[in-house]
């Protein structure tokens, strides 16, 4: 039986140091450390390289844009690397388990679907040991006993965080990954994957080149400097005012502005005490968007829109157009809240 995902901020703060992969140590067969998790299906003895681990990593390279990339013992410190800029999902598979196999293709084609906003990083367990031992303290702290696969666990900022073991239902693959690219919003990961220009599964976890005022945006958000990064955004969307992925990150930024110093539970206790208080709804509302809670967050503010009048009417549509912008519009919850939206104005 699986056991649902750890809320963000508690895996995050169980999670362990990656850093010794970089010098990985080879495991000969049969060793400790090429034991697969327990309960997982796969033989503790496989041998690297070995036909069911070869037929595992080819099954799980057959990617879609350069999205997906088959970690290993070697590289896997790239991607650790690399998640500071781009959040990353890893798949633990092996081809003994082949629904933990097919699995990969799911979460490929949420990647996809969310513009390539995260990678996949499939991992053969049977060849990869030093993956697997470096994940087991967390994976054991946050599952106990792993006894199914896939085991999927996403990596923000060179940190893993628990998602689930098992194939899950597509609606709750969902909404962890809207909830784990919200959290990498509010910690500045705004990279995305090219998808048009991503290198092939397994070529390398280099970066698509981005545009100037781009790099400095981030490179400011790296820094803590988050009105350099507006600034920069800002300027980006002067030069081209088509640029969307400036806008969204200036909405990103701002969203992370605005909610760095508050206090969750005060921000929700003033909102529930005073429905019609303004400032409270507002803060509230900022909350729900960085938790994940996005039809939340704009509900409460499109109810808002219909109780209040004037210039706090007005106050109110303007910020709730700005976290449209922090979703982006072509997201589908954006489409609905704006017809929303308009009815409750008009």
């Amino acid at each position: 039986m699986t056991q649902p995902s750890q809320s963000l901020n508690a895996a995050l703060r169980g999670a362990v140091d990656l850093s010794a992969l970089s010098r990985p140590r080879p495991t000969a067969p049969g060793q400790p450390g090429a034991a697969a998790p327990a309960g997982s299906g796969a033989p503790g003895g496989s041998a690297a390289g070995g036909p069911g681990a070869q037929a595992g990593a080819g099954a799980a390279a057959a990617g879609d844009d350069g999205v997906l990339v088959q970690a290993t013992d070697a590289t896997f410190n790239a991607l650790v690397t690399g998640s500071t800029t781009v959040p990353a999902v890893l798949v633990l598979v092996t081809d003994q388990v082949p629904e933990s196999v097919d699995f990969v293709q799911t979460l490929v084609d949420e990647a996809i679907a969310n513009e390539g906003r995260f990678r996949v990083a499939a991992v053969d367990i049977a060849t990869n040991p030093g993956i697997v031992q470096a994940l087991s303290p967390v994976l054991q702290e946050a599952f106990g006993q792993v006894s199914a696969l896939p085991v999927v666990v996403g990596l923000l900022q060179g940190q893993p965080v628990p998602f689930f073991l098992g194939v899950q239902p597509i609606e709750q693959v969902r909404q962890i990954v809207e909830q784990f690219l919200s959290a990498a919003v509010t910690n500045g990961i705004t990279g995305r994957v090219d998808l048009a220009q991503a290198p092939a599964a397994g070529e390398g976890e280099e970066e698509a080149e981005l545009p100037p005022l781009h790099q400095e945006a981030l490179e400011a958000i790296d820094k803590g400097d988050l009105d350099a990064a507006v600034a920069a955004y800002e300027q980006a969307l002067k030069d081209n005012p088509k640029d969307e992925d400036a806008r969204l990150g200036l909405g990103q930024v701002d969203l992370m502005r605005r909610t760095t110093d508050l206090d969750p539970a005060s921000v929700r206790a003033a909102a529930a005490a005073d429905p019609s208080d303004v400032d409270a709804q507002l803060n509230a509302s900022d909350l729900d968007l960085v938790g994940g809670h996005v039809e939340d967050a704009f509900l409460r503010l499109i109810e808002l829109v219909r109780r209040s009048a004037g210039d706090d009417r007005d106050r109110v549509r303007k910020h709730l157009l700005g976290q449209f912008d922090v979703v982006g519009s072509t997201d589908p919850r954006v489409t609905k809240a704006r017809q929303s939206l308009m009815s409750a104005l008009f």
